[in-house]
């Protein structure tokens, strides 16, 4: 990360892109796991488009170098609020008029970096990312020194824990908002996942977010960030005042919700094609060959 920054401080936007394009070659040629991941995924979407669409696996990669680029301006500044538009139901914005927190599901969809501009835009809110990495602290010292005024802090995920969930539940009463990525299985091996149908055909997508939401009782957003022509669109929308259950009816609650969110991801997905950045094995059918090559 410290070297692609240098690269962009030395030469700029346009360098960046000459010095990235051998890379991302390399990366698509050599990577096949990950090529073929893309490949199937763009034929879940073209299947589901009313119209067909250019979509090859290397203007894929490339759209993902161009996003890491978008990913460190973000950080450094410099993409400002005249450069995103904000599309919400004012919901959001009064949830921060009564200092109520709650959670923000994203996904790989777009540079969800830019939630970082609406926390500009809003200079009282405060963020908190939910990852499952190991780099958390080296990723917040790193920002602290190209930004110092960024209100996201990263928080590693390693368990849903009572100790967890309680520091959480403070902060959200503390008027703090949580973000977490809806799509992705964690890596730790939890396997709290739902069946869903997505883009035509059965996945597993993972039930944390919303799990954590019905255990602290807070509204639940909503956000997707696409870049389009004229800049970055961030979409905002309340998924849910409030996410409760009984026992008995969590795990069909549970299913439903995710299979809700899964909806609105292939929503945006199909807005644009080349910005899920998925590179795994994703649907189960995929997943099980997979194993099973092993």
């Amino acid at each position: 990360m410290k070297l692609l920054l240098l690269i962009y401080r030395l030469l700029g936007r346009w360098g960046f892109r000459v010095v990235l394009f051998p890379v991302i070659a390399y990366y698509y040629l050599r990577n096949q796991p990950a090529r073929q991941a893309s490949q199937q995924y763009l034929s879940r979407v073209q299947s589901c488009l009313q119209a067909q669409k250019s979509l090859s696996s290397f203007k894929h990669f490339l759209m993902f170098g161009e996003t890491l680029l978008d990913k460190f301006l973000v950080w450094m500044g410099q993409i400002t609020l005249n450069d995103v538009q904000f599309q919400t139901d004012g919901l959001f914005e009064q949830a921060i008029e009564n200092k109520q927190g709650g959670i923000i599901i994203v996904s790989h969809l777009g540079n969800t970096e830019v939630c970082n501009a609406l926390a500009r835009q809003q200079p009282d809110l405060k963020l908190t990312l939910l990852v499952y990495t190991r780099h958390a602290e080296k990723f917040n010292s790193l920002m602290q020194k190209v930004n110092q005024q960024a209100q996201v802090e990263m928080y590693q995920v390693t368990e849903m824990s009572p100790a967890f969930a309680m520091l959480m539940s403070e902060r959200v009463e503390a008027g703090e908002f949580l973000v977490i990525a809806g799509d992705r299985t964690p890596v730790t091996g939890e396997q709290r996942v739902s069946e869903v149908d997505f883009l035509g055909a059965s996945a597993p997508m993972p039930q944390g977010g919303f799990i954590l939401a019905g255990l602290l009782g807070c509204p639940v957003f909503l956000m997707f960030c696409l870049k389009h022509p004229d800049g970055y669109h961030i979409y905002l929308e309340q998924f849910a005042e409030k996410l409760s259950w009984s026992r008995r009816e969590r795990q069909l609650k549970l299913d439903n919700v995710v299979q809700q969110y899964a909806k609105c991801l292939q929503h945006y997905c199909l807005k644009a094609p080349l910005q899920w950045f998925n590179f795994y094995p994703f649907w189960s059918a995929e997943i099980d060959s997979n194993r099973k090559s092993e």
